[in-house]
């Protein structure tokens, strides 16, 4: 059980914290989130005319505050708990359990009303800004999760096909090298019509049987792949049978 001067000092630092944090929430406005839109905190009147980088730092910001206000809020409520427990003689003691809580945990964290063992679970706060009600998915409300596999025409397919004809972006937006402007876009490289590369040269059967082969850059490319490996074929070197495979140092390709 705690002394009368253990639970004085414990009321006094709780009323010290207490006082801190309203002054604090005073002071900042509540961390300014009573304001009627994050453009009001940067003297903004509209989002037409900002980058979206800086949309998306006030954005983030704004969501910052929230939280912040949120947690000052809750360790505000907690405060006040623990001096009602004082007042009705309940303080350093489990609301669960009924044991009486270690001192070194009450020095540690005033406000706690609980033991370690049945401190409440923390709980991952649902509340948003409101500014996130006009934030889109890439490609809008089309766009699939990554986890869901599909071959369906979708939004990001009709976006592919429009790039094609060019986008504002430049070669050092996208990060890496390409051979052409119409190539500027995410993806670009990804095969149209076919899975693999070599099935944009190479036609079979079936049963594997009447093989065409034509001449694309995909063939040649592979052909290079080939040789600088030293294999026979994308999946590694053919059976012992066969002979003369176009891979070999010394004959010549066709």
């Amino acid at each position: 059980m705690l002394t009368s001067e253990q639970l004085a000092a414990f009321r006094s630092t709780l009323l010290e914290m207490k006082r801190d944090i309203e002054d604090r929430l005073k002071q900042n406005d509540h961390f300014g989130i009573v304001r009627s839109h994050a453009h009001d905190a940067v003297g903004e009147l509209a989002s037409y005319d900002n980058h979206p980088a800086d949309e998306a730092t006030e954005l983030y910001e704004r969501e910052k505050d929230l939280a912040l206000d949120e947690h000052t809020e809750r360790e505000l409520r907690e405060i006040e708990q623990a001096l009602e427990a004082i007042d009705d003689g309940t303080y350093g003691t489990c609301r669960v359990c009924g044991q009486p809580i270690p001192y070194e945990r009450l020095e540690a964290l005033p406000t706690t009303l609980y033991c370690r063992q049945h401190s409440p679970d923390q709980t991952v706060s649902q509340k948003r800004p409101l500014e996130e009600g006009v934030l889109m998915p890439p490609f809008g409300k089309f766009d699939f999760d990554d986890r869901d596999e599909s071959v369906a025409y979708d939004a990001e397919d009709a976006w592919q096909e429009v790039a094609r004809y060019g986008t504002s972006d430049t070669p050092s937006d996208l990060g890496k090298n390409v051979d052409h402007y119409s190539e500027v876009y995410a993806e670009s490289e990804e095969n149209v019509g076919y899975v693999e590369d070599l099935e944009n040269f190479a036609a079979v059967d079936l049963y594997g049987r009447n093989v065409n082969v034509y001449p694309t850059r995909e063939h040649e490319r592979l052909e290079n792949v080939l040789d600088d490996e030293g294999i026979m074929s994308n999946i590694g070197d053919l059976p012992a049978y066969e002979k003369d495979p176009y891979t070999s140092k010394d004959t010549h390709r066709r």
